[in-house]
């Protein structure tokens, strides 16, 4: 059983950076792939990033390809979401997923856990 608590989002003007974490409970951590996905009023949640247990190997949608960093500290059982050169399409509530075992899939069945969530706005 993983617990995962995002923080971190807020409002922010366009061009903008956020830094959002994922706090994971847990001692088996670093034996989960982890994913952030955005869903935006009206539309279906969608994949931004994940990256492996290790954090050697990463994977970003198209649209924040470039702009967001993701990684993760195993040691204090947190993966991030560096998000730089905000625009306004990406304003939606943010969620971190864990995938066991996994190698960090986009695809959203694969998630076992998922967090609360963290609104993010960006104003134009």
């Amino acid at each position: 059983q993983v617990q995962l608590v995002e923080s971190g989002g807020g409002l922010v003007q366009a061009g903008g950076s956020l830094r959002l974490s994922c706090a994971a409970s847990g001692r088996t951590f670093s034996s989960y792939a982890m994913g952030w996905f955005r869903q935006a009023p009206g539309k279906e949640r969608e994949f931004v990033a994940a990256i492996s247990w290790s954090g050697g190997s990463t994977h970003y949608a198209d649209s924040v390809k470039g702009r967001f960093t993701i990684s993760r500290d195993n040691a204090k059982n947190t993966v991030y979401l560096q998000m730089n050169s905000l625009k306004p399409e990406d304003t939606a509530v943010y969620y971190c997923a864990a995938e066991s075992w996994g190698a960090g899939s986009p695809g959203l069945s694969k998630y076992d856990y998922w967090g609360q969530g963290t609104q993010v706005t960006v104003s134009s």
